[in-house]
């Protein structure tokens, strides 16, 4: 009770010396626009339309990107490419192999001899997720190069996504076979 007494003396003396500017418990510096319980009002909105953005820096390429895939090939970047490719920006290449069987320590020794290295390697088998063989998983972990083995289309925004990231990244991809439920409705219009 003391402790009270000896408090509400303090804010009197303070109050009379120019501390206090009213008789409601705020801090000095106190204002509407940083309390949470301000309502913004119309005229408020005059302060909000004054304000102005600048930008200092335009953000950077994000690089190589798959914009679509077919049965034929890949459209990256606006560059068709056909067949089987290795995405290793900036560079697109032709790869060699016919199916996920084909891919050995040989045919991704292409992604190992980069600089500066890849840390992820995204590998796309076709239409349907494939097993790659485990030596080839043993060779690239072993150079420090992370694998995603996916399908296709799940590989292709995979590549997207972690080259939005700006991570280093490089993409070996088989093109999906031809879609079954595209013949069967071919087939259905031609009655």
């Amino acid at each position: 009770m003391a402790t009270a007494a000896v408090f509400a003396r303090f804010l009197l003396q303070k109050s009379t010396q120019g501390f206090l500017f009213s008789s409601r418990a705020v801090p000095a510096f106190s204002s509407p626009f940083l309390s949470r319980a301000h309502r913004l009002e119309p005229s408020d909105d005059e302060l909000y339309q004054r304000t102005t953005v600048s930008v200092m820096q335009k953000d950077v390429d994000n690089g190589v990107l798959i914009h679509s895939y077919s049965s034929a090939g890949f459209n990256i970047d606006g560059n068709r490419v056909y067949g089987p490719c290795a995405v290793l920006p900036p560079a697109i290449l032709q790869w060699k192999i016919g199916s996920s069987k084909d891919i050995t320590e040989e045919s991704v020794s292409l992604f190992h001899m980069l600089e500066p290295k890849i840390e992820i390697l995204v590998l796309g088998t076709g239409t349907r997720l494939e097993r790659i063989n485990p030596s080839v998983l043993a060779l690239l972990k072993s150079k420090g190069i992370s694998v995603e083995v996916q399908d296709t289309p799940n590989a292709c925004a995979t590549f997207n996504f972690l080259m939005s990231e700006r991570r280093i990244v490089a993409a070996g991809l088989i093109p999906p076979s031809p879609s079954t439920a595209l013949e069967v409705l071919g087939n259905n219009n031609n009655m």
